[in-house]
């Protein structure tokens, strides 16, 4: 089966690469095969479908083969046009970085409500939920940590492209360098207002059964946690209780019991759940 279009026109085209597609066994062949044509003609989604029978230059039909063979091979569309849309913001992402998802827009809306004046973003990876903090709370000092010094080169790049890099302050590990405040033998007050993590969950005996655009393509690292999936979150609630009064995590299906416990336990007074749009219970958060 060829997979570059020979034929001349949108509908063609586009029929061409979704077959293919569809074949391989892509969850969304014609939605990606769009995306992807609007990539290599440089027109919009709506432009190709008001013009089926619009001609395809070679040079753009010759381009577009090669998105949909990569495609074929699972590779994640984002990484395949080397960007991502996140709110109101445009990230470029590559496999250094996770794809951003929709499901973490919840703990920018969590820091759109609360209106925190400083906020820590920890395991920031592309930048997405720092740099849309900062984006749409501009009296927000935001502070963004990954252990990953590959991901905090996109994450930095992402927001010098955007105009952000005076608003984020980017950091290497868990934490932020800078201890919480407080001296002698008083009481430590609070670093930052609120904590917001999208930290690896993703449980070993889980990972054969995810689809090849992740396991084949995401980073391992910024995904799998243990046996159970918790162990960085475990990790990662432990350090950082005392720095903030508010503390919001994204975890997956069937963990917010879980998470919900160690937050208790780690002295947040009140915790709640926020369910995604697939009503799984996505965001557990909490406060003191």
């Amino acid at each position: 089966m060829a997979i570059a279009p020979d034929t001349s026109n949108t509908r063609d085209a586009l029929e061409g690469a979704v077959d293919a597609l569809k074949a391989a066994g892509v969850a969304s062949p014609r939605l990606d095969a769009e995306l992807l044509l609007a990539a290599a003609t440089g027109r919009g989604r709506a432009e190709l479908a008001a013009n089926p029978e619009g001609g395809v230059p070679a040079a753009a039909a010759r381009s577009f083969g090669e998105m949909v063979r990569r495609r074929l091979r699972r590779e994640p569309v984002a990484y395949i046009l080397g960007r991502k849309g996140f709110r109101h913001i445009e990230l470029e992402v590559d496999r250094r970085v996770l794809v951003p998802r929709p499901e973490t827009e919840l703990l920018v809306e969590l820091a759109l409500e609360l209106r925190p004046r400083r906020v820590l973003d920890m395991g920031t990876g592309s930048g997405a939920i720092a740099l849309a903090i900062a984006d749409e709370l501009p009296g927000c000092e935001v502070v963004a940590t990954d252990t990953s010094p590959a991901a905090l080169e996109v994450a930095r790049g992402n927001a010098e492209r955007l105009g952000l890099a005076e608003r984020v302050e980017f950091q290497q590990g868990m934490l932020p360098a800078a201890a919480p405040a407080g001296g002698g033998n008083g009481p430590a007050e609070p670093s930052v207002d609120l904590i917001v993590a999208n930290l690896p969950y993703v449980a070993e005996s889980e990972w054969s059964g995810l689809e090849p655009e992740v396991t084949e393509w995401e980073p391992r690292e910024a995904l799998l946690a243990g046996p159970d999936g918790l162990d960085v979150i475990r990790a990662a609630v432990a350090v950082a209780a005392p720095l903030a009064p508010s503390l919001a995590l994204e975890v997956g299906a069937g963990q917010a019991p879980a998470v919900s416990e160690l937050l208790f336990a780690a002295g947040f007074a009140t915790v709640e759940t926020r369910p995604d749009l697939a009503g799984v219970p996505r965001l557990v958060w909490g406060r003191r």
